[in-house]
Formats: structure tokens, C-alpha cells, sequence
């Protein structure tokens, strides 16, 4: 290691890349930022305590899905509050302990979705394909060991990625986004990153094919059920239980391709760059609990059995 690479090494001050914006505008895109944050925050909060608090939502299917509004609140809380900070100080730096844990977190939440949305289509296949059997397959032991592995197999992931971090000797000491990831780290040092390129691929082929795989299996048995089914109101049951999960997926993978694109292209501007880049964490916390309320009626009723007790004196 050069004595340059061992200042750089040292200093754990980072610059982050601002946004060009006009001026005065920050306070604006400031306070467009912090109604959609508290918007998200609120919505989210809503479901989880929902889940909390109503018995009849104390279900397996919930349990789980009480993953999804929890990992949504770390994805957009760990991003967002310091873009906005950064806009309306135009400060743009931050501690490089900080900048990598606010990049483990982000991609934790990246990770957490696909394993969540996996775990939840297994709930979902049991209860429609096995129906008789679903309270002896879905016990709170299977369960508590479903969402054990749903972090946990994320969490490991994350952490073998990050750990080869600690091998890379670092020579730059700017970031080239308003906010930390791996993909921006690894700019961070001179030395070869071929061992973390290839674990981060390995990574995300592994979430992806987990994920999708389990999902493939557990909607085409529904599928399978609903056709051979007579019954048009189970077919409908299922099909409504499914939609929400599925409109969940697409809007993730599609953001996720925006995110994964901001990365690769060169010949658009650095700002929609650094907005494609923020998609990912803030449209799916903005629409998951949306989307739930619109297509769980268990959950809209309850939702509205609790408004209709607060305004009816």
C-alpha cells in the first residue's frame, strides 16, 4: 500500500455527489421530500400497527407480511432523511462507518423484499392448495423459523458482501451519489474489485432465483387450483389473495431495473442518474401498504371498522 492509499485509508470523511439545483429551489424539492417521507412512514406505520393491535389480523399470512412495512421503513429511513438533510444544508458528506452501514441497510432492504414476497406466496400456496391442513402446516414454530430465514438468509448474504469491503485499501474519498451502496464503495478504492463484482452478481442471482423460483412454484399451484376448481368464489378468493403480491413483484422488479440501469449509463444526465437510483427505495414503501389496502379486504375492513369507531361517537 502507497503512503497515498494510507491517507486515504485514514480518513473516513466522505463527500457525497448533490443534486444541481436551481436556486431556491431546495426548500421546495425539501418539503415535496419530507410529505412524501412522512406519507410513507405513516402508511406503513398504519399496517404494522394494524397487525399489532386487531386479533383478527393475528394470522400467519400477517405475521409475515408484517416483514414487508418493517423492511420498508428501514429502506426509506435510511435513505431519504439524509438526502433531504443534505439538500437543504448542502453539507454532502458523510463519515465513511456511516456510509457503509447506511449501504449495508439499503441493501438488506433490497434483499428482505424478494425473501419476504417468497415467503409469503409459500403462506399463500399452503392456505389455497392445502386448506385442510394449513393450521398443521403453518404452525408458530414453522413460521418463526420462516421469518428467521427470511432475515437471516439476507442478513448472511449482505454480510459476505460487505465483508470483502474491509480488504480494499480506498484511494478516493468521493462518492458519485447522494447516497452510499456497494456499487459506490467499490469506486472508492484503485485496486482490483473483481472478487466483490463476481460475489455481488453471486448474490443477487441467488436472491433472484430463491425468490422467483419459490414464487414460480407457489402461483402456479394456485393457478393449477383455481382451474380445477368449480367453486367461482374460491377461484376469486385466490385470485384477489395473489393480485396484491404479484402487483408488489412487478413494481419492485421494474424500479430494481431502473436502480440497476442508473449504474450503466453514461449518456443521461447525473441527476436522473441519482433519481433512477432513489426509485427502488421509494416507490415500493410508497405503494406496498397502498396496494395491500386496496386488494386484502381483511385488511381494508379492518382499516375502516377502526376509522368508522374513531368518528362515530
Amino acid at each position: 500500500m502507497t503512503m497515498d492509499n494510507k491517507s486515504f485509508w485514514l480518513i473516513s470523511d466522505l463527500t457525497l455527489d448533490p443534486f444541481l439545483i436551481p436556486a431556491g429551489g431546495k426548500y421546495a424539492i425539501f418539503l415535496f421530500g419530507v410529505t412524501v417521507y412522512v406519507f410513507i412512514v405513516v402508511c406503513n406505520l398504519i399496517l404494522l400497527l394494524l397487525i399489532i393491535l386487531k386479533k383478527n389480523l393475528h394470522k400467519p399470512m400477517y405475521f409475515i407480511l408484517f416483514s414487508l412495512p418493517l423492511n420498508d421503513l428501514i429502506g426509506i429511513s435510511t435513505m431519504l432523511p439524509k438526502v433531504l438533510s443534505d439538500i437543504v444544508t448542502e453539507t454532502n458528506r458523510v463519515q465513511y462507518p456511516l456510509c457503509v452501514l447506511q449501504a449495508f441497510l439499503l441493501h438488506m432492504y433490497g434483499g428482505g423484499i424478494l425473501f419476504i414476497l417468497a415467503a409469503m406466496s409459500f403462506d399463500r400456496y399452503v392456505a389455497i392448495c392445502m386448506p385442510l391442513r394449513y393450521n398443521s402446516v403453518m404452525t408458530p414454530r414453522v413460521l418463526i423459523c420462516i421469518i428467521a430465514v427470511v432475515w437471516g438468509l439476507d442478513f448472511a448474504l449482505i454480510v459476505l458482501l460487505f465483508s470483502l469491503q474491509t480488504r480494499l485499501p480506498r484511494c478516493r474519498s468521493a462518492i458519485m451519489n447522494v447516497f452510499c451502496d456497494n456499487p459506490s464503495l467499490l469506486k472508492l478504492t484503485c485496486e482490483s474489485t473483481t472478487v466483490n463484482n463476481i460475489i455481488g452478481l453471486f448474490n443477487t442471482a441467488i436472491m433472484q432465483a430463491v425468490s422467483l423460483s419459490i414464487q414460480a412454484f407457489s402461483y402456479a399451484k394456485i393457478l393449477l387450483a383455481c382451474l380445477l376448481t368449480s367453486r367461482p368464489e374460491a377461484k376469486m378468493k385466490a385470485v384477489n389473495t395473489c393480485v396484491a403480491q404479484l402487483v408488489i413483484l412487478i413494481i419492485f422488479e421494474i424500479v430494481g431495473m431502473f436502480t440497476i440501469l442508473s449504474h450503466r449509463f453514461r449518456n443521461i444526465s447525473s441527476d436522473l442518474q441519482k433519481i433512477m437510483g432513489m426509485l427502488i427505495f421509494v416507490i415500493p414503501p410508497l405503494l406496498n401498504p397502498i396496494v395491500y389496502g386496496l386488494y386484502t379486504s381483511e385488511i381494508r375492513n379492518t382499516l375502516l371498522t377502526v376509522l368508522r369507531t374513531k368518528v362515530t361517537p
